[in-house]
């Protein structure tokens, strides 16, 4: 079993030393009281941005969503879904389309109920779905137009469901991947101050990602599922996988390559988890930052537990378990952040996922378990310590 290390004595965010250290407790609670003033100051979109606007279909860019949500159905059902637990998965589909002048990692949000496609992303059409239309749209676009491959995206916590639908059109429309994309969606109340009640939603749907994971993986058509899990999404999956590997469905797992963005999970949660799920092949990438805010609120609030997306990669014994695992530990410190936390930045990594995706890149540093570091200046990949980088495909 994998058990990664914990921060140093000398960590700033170490418990032993906070009574010691009132500068640095001091700086965590204004780091907290921070996050509560963004919170309150912040305007998000709402569920307006979800109505359809016919005029959007005749952009020349546009991006189809398959939806499976343990989020109640919003009534009406134009206003989408909402914070509540459903007692069975919903399903539907969202056509969104791209403005021509879209910037890579941005998401150009309407902000009335008759957006201008020309400017912002722009609903085109919402349909809901049933669990057999869904599971034949998706085998149907992945035989005819995704060489069998599926892009399955576990938004985070505080989300609502129009911030992660729209996020994974953006993502899909920079990174250029060629899977069908599909959106679990759980219910998050979109509260920074409902951590608690998102772990508890998260931990509710933990059957429901299961089923759509055997799902996918089930269809005739489908011969990969890329799984992407943030934040809290990233213990979700992780629970999903557990679960799939206790009840022996190994030829799902086979199926699946793994990515984890800023994993908000306890190092030691982690540590089982892999235990129990058994080593992935390709090897499970996680991505880790050492200064996501976000992270270290969460760290802050849980009993200064390590959380696995601030994992040192500098720390050789960190790393040699991480090969022992199959684990990929990719620093992507480097990478300016568009969001205050710096808990975001896996939307501006769009060359990364395309060549994750691609099958004839197996002797990729991305396929090797261990520990990498993005430069994004140089758009290269370098080991810890090492000098040169080798530099990915543009």
């Amino acid at each position: 079993m994998i058990e990664m290390v914990r921060a140093s004595a000398k960590s700033p965010f170490d418990a032993s030393c906070l009574a010691r250290r009132p500068a640095a407790f001091f700086r965590l609670s204004l780091l907290l009281a921070a996050l509560v003033l963004l919170a309150a100051c912040a305007q998000r979109p709402g569920p307006d941005v979800l109505y359809p606007n016919p005029q959007a279909a005749a952009s020349k860019r546009t991006v189809t969503v398959y939806v499976a949500t343990s989020r109640e159905q919003a009534d009406p059902a134009i206003d989408g879904f909402t914070t509540e637990r459903a007692g069975e998965l919903s399903y539907a589909e969202f056509v969104i389309s791209i403005p021509p002048a879209h910037t890579d990692g941005d998401i150009e949000w309407p902000h009335s109920a008759k957006p201008d496609p020309a400017k912002v992303f722009t609903v085109v059409s919402h349909t809901i779905l049933s669990k057999q239309a869904f599971d034949s749209r998706i085998n149907a676009h992945a035989r005819t137009e995704s060489d069998g491959k599926v892009a399955l995206f576990v938004h985070g916590f505080n989300v609502s469901f129009q911030e992660g639908l729209f996020r994974l059109a953006q993502v899909s429309t920079d990174s250029d991947i060629s899977g069908v994309p599909v959106f679990f969606s759980w219910p998050s109340q979109a509260r920074l101050l409902d951590y608690a009640t998102d772990k508890d939603s998260a931990t509710f749907s933990r059957d429901g990602l299961t089923d759509v994971v055997d799902q996918l993986t089930g269809l005739s058509a489908v011969r990969s599922v890329m799984l992407f899990g943030h934040s809290m999404g990233g213990w979700l999956s992780m629970e999903a996988l557990r679960q799939m590997a206790l009840e022996g469905n190994h030829k799902g797992l086979k199926k699946l390559n793994v990515i984890l963005a800023s994993p908000d999970i306890d190092e030691d949660v982690f540590a089982t988890q892999l235990d129990v799920i058994g080593p992935l092949d390709p090897p499970l990438l996680v991505l880790v930052s050492g200064d996501d805010h976000a992270l270290q609120a969460s760290r802050f609030i849980q009993g200064n537990r390590q959380r696995t997306g601030q994992l040192d990669i500098y720390d050789p014994e960190v790393v040699e378990k991480a090969k022992k695992e199959n684990v990929l530990l990719l620093d992507i410190s480097s990478i300016q952040s568009r969001d205050p936390l710096n808990h975001s930045r896996y939307a501006d990594l769009a060359s990364l996922y395309a060549e994750l995706e691609d099958e004839n890149e197996m002797d990729s540093q991305l396929r090797q378990a261990g520990a990498l570091i993005f430069d994004a200046v140089g758009n290269t990949l370098s080991a810890p310590f090492d000098l040169a980088g080798a530099a990915l495909d543009q």
